[in-house]
């Protein structure tokens, strides 16, 4: 072995009795391998874990995988249908059937290099603790209690059962059985959602009088801050005689000056809402995220920008994940595929009747806006039924992002062909889908991985502009 500036390596033979102590030693992988061999733990995943992430397995590193039998028997009630779960489990099914064998409910199956094994857990036991605690033999249960006889077979090494279940969490701890959720896509810092922009003071007023000449722009080195800016971050620069708010525009190396325009009827209130559509006209920013509480005006200003810009776009197309409520989904409600979807959409019609409200009845926009829809330039749909589209050339608006998986996320925006601008908006507070949190929905977790590229922004709208009485109550209750 070679030296090292390593401490002391402890190995604890049990069978011997003794301590074998190395000092300033490196460590080959195998070595290494064998000294976190006592660590190797055993995960046992829940059908929402492969629902949310279908390469989940390949996501535990050199811990072995256990899936219950009755959680192929729930992806078999998923397969069909248009949603990004359905798909889910036929990408699962399919890649569970290349490593398929008889070791799956042996010896094991590998996952590959550096990875564990995957096994299929048949005829596991119904532990009477079980029984006792829950009288329903549910599907829930019935992956306690191969879970449950698992942990009793398996001496060596933690077993965890993974789930997004909060609640089925909650009664695996009451039998004293570990259980974590899924936090290979969580995002563990969202500080951003809690501020708004930032302001910089005792600006040299010569900067910004330079920001007001016909120039409208200065370059990044002139600020003392150049450090902390990245690619399109909005901000404030103030001098004890005015101030003015600016963007950072990497394409360009400027910081230039951001105005309240007037776009389709619609003007900006707020400096954040200035800040968004700048960024929504400027065609060199290919993703847009506009976050916020309800009433900031998230939606409102997108259409309003994309109307705005209509002529540099084949389609504007609109569109929503459809979340049912309770135990509804679209199978309940009468008429076809269009009269289905339309009680989710409508909130999508509300934001553009606003924009209509602020013309003339019959006038050349409202014209404008009734031969779009009516030659299908603007579409509003369920976000369904993009799957499998190529958007080219198209402005893109996908409206309550924050119900959406990070791998839904990626799905519509691996859709992008040339020319097309998608915008995802989303308030990470309001989320109706059971497995997600504030911490593990798409819209952070693109935000996350997309900050610091010049063709994306965020913008985080803080003030509510849709009444007093709508502030009021977002603030209190």
């Amino acid at each position: 072995m070679k030296n090292s500036n390593l401490d002391f390596v402890y190995i604890y033979k049990p069978k011997q009795g003794i301590n074998i102590m190395f000092k300033s030693v490196i460590l080959t992988k195998t070595e290494l391998k064998l000294i976190n061999m006592g660590t190797k733990k055993n995960f046992v995943l829940d059908t929402n874990v492969i629902l949310h992430d279908y390469k989940c397995i390949q996501n535990f590193e050199e811990n072995d995988i256990y899936i219950p039998i009755v959680v192929l028997e729930e992806l078999d009630h998923f397969k069909k249908g248009n949603e990004q779960i359905n798909y889910n489990a036929r990408e699962f099914a399919r890649g569970l059937d290349l490593i398929a064998n008889e070791d799956l409910f042996k010896k094991g199956a590998s996952l590959g290099d550096g990875k564990g094994k995957l096994f299929i857990i048949t005829g596991s036991e119904y532990p009477e603790i079980i029984s006792r605690s829950f009288v329903e033999k549910t599907p829930d249960h019935r992956i306690l209690a191969a879970v449950y006889s698992l942990r009793d077979k398996k001496k060596s090494g933690k077993t965890i059962l993974v789930t997004k279940d909060i609640n089925l969490r909650m009664k695996a701890l009451s039998l004293g059985i570990d259980a974590e959720d899924y936090i290979n896509d969580k995002v563990t810092n969202i500080n951003i959602f809690e501020k708004n922009h930032e302001v910089f003071e005792n600006i040299s007023p010569e900067l910004i009088d330079k920001l007001y000449s016909g120039e409208n722009a200065i370059s990044l080195e002139e600020l003392d801050f150049s450090g902390d800016v990245e690619p399109q971050d909005c901000f404030v620069l103030k001098s004890v005689r005015s101030s003015v708010l600016v963007r950072y525009n990497p394409m360009t190396g400027m910081v230039q000056r951001v105005e309240k325009e007037r776009c389709f009827g619609i003007e900006p209130r707020n400096a954040e809402q200035a800040f968004a559509l700048n960024v929504l006209l400027d065609d060199d920013i290919k993703l847009v995220a506009l976050t916020g509480k309800s009433g900031t005006g998230k939606t409102l200003l997108a259409l309003a920008a994309a109307l705005h810009k209509n002529e540099n776009y084949k389609q504007i197309l609109l569109a929503r994940p459809i979340v049912a409520l309770a135990n509804k989904d679209l199978g309940f409600l009468p008429g076809d595929e269009k009269q289905k979807i339309a009680p989710y959409m409508q909130p999508l019609f509300d934001n553009l009747n606003v924009i209509k409200h602020h013309f003339a009845y019959q006038g050349k926009e409202i014209r404008l806006i009734d031969e779009m829809q009516k030659n299908n330039q603007l579409v509003i749909e369920a976000l369904a039924y993009i799957r499998g589209r190529s958007l080219s050339e198209t402005f893109f608006i996908v409206d309550e992002a924050q119900n959406l998986t990070p791998h839904e996320i990626k799905t519509i925006i691996t859709r992008a062909g040339e020319g097309t601008k998608i915008v995802f908006t989303g308030d990470i507070q309001q989320i109706d889908s059971p497995y997600l949190d504030m911490f593990s929905n798409g819209l952070v977790y693109m935000i996350d991985r997309m900050h610091g590229q010049n063709i994306f922004a965020h913008i985080n709208l803080m003030k509510g502009e849709r009444s007093f009485l709508s502030e009021l109550a977002s603030n209190l209750l």
